[in-house]
């Protein structure tokens, strides 16, 4: 028979049970005994849970009489706040109005984890800036973000309306500062990647265009913006350029350090910042690059377009290992002229880069050009998404692991669960949330979780003893991060500490004996 188990937490099982431990020896001795036996049974597969998907909110749930979603349309950040809320901003959508006339210019929102939807700010355009493109929570406890355009600082030729973009501050209650409007010119133009706080507190950030060094033979105005450039900012919105990408061309006008970085940047434990180039470098298919707080820049890779990949479009994480992890939106299998649907690559902070994964035209289960970045979860194993491709051809979530074992976790079908993840993903425990810019109910995007397969703790009277099972691995997810806790009340706060000795691992299953006593004692797995 099995012990009922109470379920504490999305990984966590609870059983009433003795808290002394037996040796090894006895452990392997009753286990194989139990075996022999026939006594003990411990499932597997048949008690695990595959993947489990909830759309937590479709946009476009709040419609005007002409269709306008009110409450935003295509997601494309998510940043989990303090409070434990999420955050994040729609592409278009809200309830913005550019002089007088409706317009879909972009949201900030909040949600919860249960799915509970509030629209903090709608953008009109102007002042305040449209198209805003991500988020992250300041040490000061407000959000800070980048609009693609508007702002009070210039009229743009290729827009009807006016602004080369902001830097926004936003409080968790709503209330939005436009702390800097970009010229177009030496400053920049339209930021895309979001900002990163550093250690000194200063926000650091990329715009896709604009800086003091335009195309050759091109005037520097707004229409011929230039190659893009890194930029700082304070609280207060004192902004510096650091470095204009474009300071260096090739005899046909490429920008060999790099040229329009479409991701924010990551700070590494030494200090510099480090980022990626849509393109540019020594053979015009993109860059990594290392970035000093003061501007020193140096490219760390020039792509090829071959097995490598081409032009990364989402920024890197930096991995327990040291390494940076990222994606290319193309290349792979020999080039983007042979079908290379993108990659996934490692690169050390000297610029050794190693392609862990090419995705393929002959797979496309596998989902194809991965736009949204990567998270490393605590099991050593890398998630993102890819915008395209998978069973229905809407995008795929995928697990990667460190050296390049691949796996799809969902396909997404362009129905409610959405379609076309372009942001990244965050992992709470054991659970993923994400979005996607379309599908859904409303076809206007959606926000997601993903639950991951938990080990399942099995817990088996014989005799004196109650045996603890859990398996080590499950549909390839690795388990080997789980420990075993156990406490004696579940009043809280409940203190839980490791139990020991180690479980011993017999046939794919984790086991640890137990004596049966007098005393309650409570036993969970955590991650």
């Amino acid at each position: 028979m099995k012990t009922p188990l109470t379920t504490l937490d999305d990984v966590r099982r609870t059983c009433g049970m003795s808290k002394q431990l037996c040796g090894r020896k006895l452990v392997v001795a009753l286990f194989m005994r139990l075996i022999a036996g026939g006594v003990l049974i411990v499932p597997v597969a048949d008690v695990q849970a595959a993947v489990v998907f909830t759309t937590l909110y479709s946009f476009g749930s709040i419609q005007d009489t002409n269709g306008n979603a009110l409450d935003g349309r295509a997601p494309n950040a998510l940043v989990q706040g303090s409070d434990g809320d999420f955050y994040g901003t729609t592409q278009e959508g809200g309830t913005g109005a550019y002089e007088g006339v409706h317009g879909e210019f972009g949201t900030v929102f909040k949600i919860t984890t249960h799915g509970a939807l509030t629209t903090l700010h709608s953008f009109s355009a102007l002042n305040d800036g449209y198209y805003p493109n991500g988020l992250v929570q300041g040490g000061d406890g407000n959000l800070y973000g980048t609009t693609w355009g508007g702002g009070s600082g210039v009229e743009v030729a290729w827009s009807k309306y006016p602004g080369a973009g902001t830097v926004f501050r936003i409080s968790t209650n709503g209330e939005l500062t436009t702390i800097y409007s970009f010229t177009g010119a030496n400053d920049g133009v339209n930021p895309q990647g979001g900002l990163v706080q550093c250690t000194d507190g200063e926000f650091y950030g990329t715009t896709y265009g604009g800086g003091i060094y335009p195309p050759p033979n091109k005037v520097s105005d707004i229409f011929n913006f230039g190659y893009g450039t890194v930029f700082k900012i304070s609280t207060n919105g004192v902004l510096t350029t650091l470095h204009s990408f474009g300071s260096v061309t090739n005899a046909y006008g490429g920008s060999v350090d790099g040229s329009n970085p479409q991701a924010g940047l990551v700070q590494s434990g030494d200090g510099n910042l480090y980022g990626t180039t849509w393109g540019g470098g020594e053979n015009g298919h993109g860059t990594v690059f290392k970035i000093s707080t003061n501007g020193v820049l140096t490219g760390l890779y020039f792509f090829t377009d071959s097995n490598d990949g081409a032009s990364p479009c989402a920024g890197l994480v930096q991995g327990s290992d040291g390494s940076f992890y990222g994606t290319t939106a193309i290349g792979g299998n020999n080039g983007s002229a042979n079908g290379g649907y993108g990659t996934v690559f490692k690169i050390s902070t000297n610029g050794a880069l190693t392609s862990l994964y090419s995705f393929t035209p002959n797979n496309e289960n596998e989902g194809n050009v991965p736009a949204g970045g990567l998270v490393q979860g605590r099991d050593g194993n890398l998630y993102g998404t890819t915008w395209g491709g998978g069973t229905w051809g809407n995008g795929t979530v995928f697990r990667i692991t460190t050296n390049g074992a691949f796996t799809t976790l969902y396909c997404l079908t362009g129905g409610n669960d959405g379609a076309n993840p372009q942001a990244g993903l965050i992992l709470l425990g054991n659970t993923l949330y994400g979005t996607t810019q379309a599908g859904g109910s409303n076809d206007n995007g959606t926000v997601f979780s993903i639950a991951l397969p938990a080990p399942q703790l099995t817990i088996i009277p014989s005799g004196a003893n109650m045996i603890l099972t859990w398996p080590t691995n499950y549909l390839s997810f690795d388990y080997t991060g789980y420990t075993l806790q156990s406490a004696t009340s579940l009043i809280s706060p409940a203190t839980w500490n490791p139990v020991s000795p180690s479980p011993v691992v017999i046939g794919g299953q984790n086991v640890v004996v137990s004596p049966i006593s007098g005393t309650q004692q409570f036993y969970r797995l955590s991650q």
